[in-house]
């Protein structure tokens, strides 16, 4: 069982989970104007429907949505929580979690299969909320528990992204692994779902969150993710998620860090 890294404490009850290639947010509702982000973002109200309106144009309401990564969006909700799941696009959990849908159009997906079971374990969802009982409601949303990787150099390099003390290129890790680098990049992509390039910046948010979680800055955050500045990091983060380290963090939320490896997601 994975062990969470040191957490920042809330005082209001939001909290973040996060492993490289998925990230869940429970809490307040966060109130943002219109945006889109670089990932796929299952968005659930707690405590009441909801409204997704596309910058285009017309509005659907729900309680379960998946929004289409890059889509320009913004949310009406006048409950106080939500809970938003964020999947890195083309993932195994990105797909599986689209086949849950079962109306919605275009790239808004509404009304999950199970949304009663999710609404009510999104309810329970808290900064001290046991790790396995989160990832069995991601496993409910997403429609699977994930499988531990194939290849165990892929494991490892895994492993190693999350844990460099530097940038870490494909080539030299490839050749770590006794791989060719085009090799390992098929390989990686096949056991992960993603590419190395994704996945690096994963591991680098993963790194500048478990700075965030032992209570450090933005600056100590980004140096420790591997970034150049620490507008660098908000740059990076804004375009993934979709809002800025400091609109996040503003809402004083627990930051959980888990293991990569897809055995911890059990």
């Amino acid at each position: 069982m994975p062990t969470p890294s040191p957490t920042r404490r809330a005082v209001d009850g939001a909290a973040v989970w996060l492993w490289p290639g998925r990230a869940l947010y429970a809490g307040p509702s966060l109130r943002l104007g219109p945006h889109s982000g670089a990932v796929a973002c299952l968005a659930v109200g707690v405590d009441a429907p909801f409204a997704v309106r596309p910058v285009t144009g017309g509005e659907l309401r729900a309680r379960t949505a998946l929004i289409a990564p890059r889509m320009r969006h913004r949310l009406m909700m006048p409950g106080d929580r939500m809970v938003f799941l964020y999947l890195e696009p083309g993932s195994a959990d990105d797909r599986a979690c689209r086949t849950g849908f079962t109306a919605g159009q275009g790239e808004i997906l509404t009304g999950h299969r199970h949304e009663d079971d999710l609404l009510a374990g999104a309810a329970e969802l808290s900064p001290h909320t046991p790790v396995p009982r989160v990832t069995a409601w991601i496993a409910g949303a997403v429609g699977h528990a994930g499988t531990s990787y194939a290849d165990p150099r892929i494991a490892a390099a895994t492993r190693r992204l999350v844990d460099a003390r530097r940038p870490l290129p494909a080539g030299p890790l490839a050749a770590e692994l006794g791989l060719s680098e085009s090799r390992f990049l098929r390989l990686f992509r096949d056991g992960t779902g993603t590419s190395y390039r994704r996945f690096r910046l994963w591991a680098q948010m993963h790194r500048a969150a478990r700075a965030l979680a032992a209570g450090h800055n933005l600056t100590r955050a980004a140096a420790d993710g591997h970034f150049a500045s620490p507008s660098h990091l908000s740059t990076a983060f804004h375009a993934m998620f979709g809002l800025t380290p400091s609109a996040l963090l503003s809402g004083n939320p627990t930051i959980h860090c888990l293991d990569p490896s897809p055995e911890a997601l059990t």
